[in-house]
């Protein structure tokens, strides 16, 4: 039989995702996985150096697949950040839930490894990238050490927020995960409030003009 030639990323990935789920366990070598598959060795490598770069690449695929979904709609396109944020959530978990085997079988196998870090780091990166251009209003602090302080302190605790998502989601035995869905619009809608700086600039403004009269009285 003729090898396939036409072989993309996107296929590599889902002959990856579908021999682990056949064989519970990552192919023996590249050599096996492509001759399983039909295709050239070489061909694997024009994409990925490794089993691990695909395991990686998976959970960025499914975040690109979000974003491309997301920026369809042009309902999203006029959201406040807080909207965009929950219609990224709940498309992203659709997309997980979708290939729930897969997702469990990734993460609980390096659950008690550092590997399962390593695993979402693409997705770690995107997403905080993300969350970094979704125009979430932060104080201005007027100092460009603390502006980096706080914006690093926003996407680390927007990764954090999205992996205990994830874990709450691994879990949850509720019908179509509605118990997660409810989770997700409390946490999102919790972070914002906390985040919103409007009574914390409403307070300075008044400290300052406070200040100012009382430097007109002296």
């Amino acid at each position: 039989m003729a090898k396939k030639k036409n072989i993309t990323s996107q296929d590599i990935i889902s002959f990856y995702m579908d021999y682990v789920l056949e064989h519970n366990e990552q192919p023996k070598t590249v050599y096996a996985f492509a001759k399983h598959n039909n295709f050239e060795e070489s061909k694997f490598y024009e994409f990925y150096g490794s089993f691990d770069a695909v395991e990686k690449n998976i959970f960025k695929a499914f975040f690109d697949h979000t974003i491309i979904v997301l920026e369809k709609n042009e309902d999203y396109q006029n959201f406040e950040p807080r909207n965009k944020l929950l219609s990224f959530y709940f498309t992203f978990f659709e997309n997980l839930t979708a290939n729930r085997s897969y997702v469990l079988h990734a993460l609980h196998q390096h659950k008690n490894s550092m590997k399962s870090l390593r695993v979402l780091a693409d997705l770690k990166s995107s997403f905080t990238h993300y969350i970094e251009h979704l125009g979430i209003e932060l104080l201005d602090v007027k100092q460009d050490q603390l502006e980096k302080i706080q914006n690093r302190g926003l996407k680390e605790t927007a990764w954090l927020q999205l992996l205990l998502t994830i874990k709450f989601w691994m879990d949850d035995t509720s019908p179509s995960f509605e118990k997660t869905d409810i989770f997700i619009e409390k946490s999102v809608n919790t972070s914002f409030d906390v985040l919103n700086i409007a009574p914390l600039k409403s307070l300075i403004d008044f400290g300052k003009f406070i200040f100012k009269e009382k430097s007109k009285m002296r």
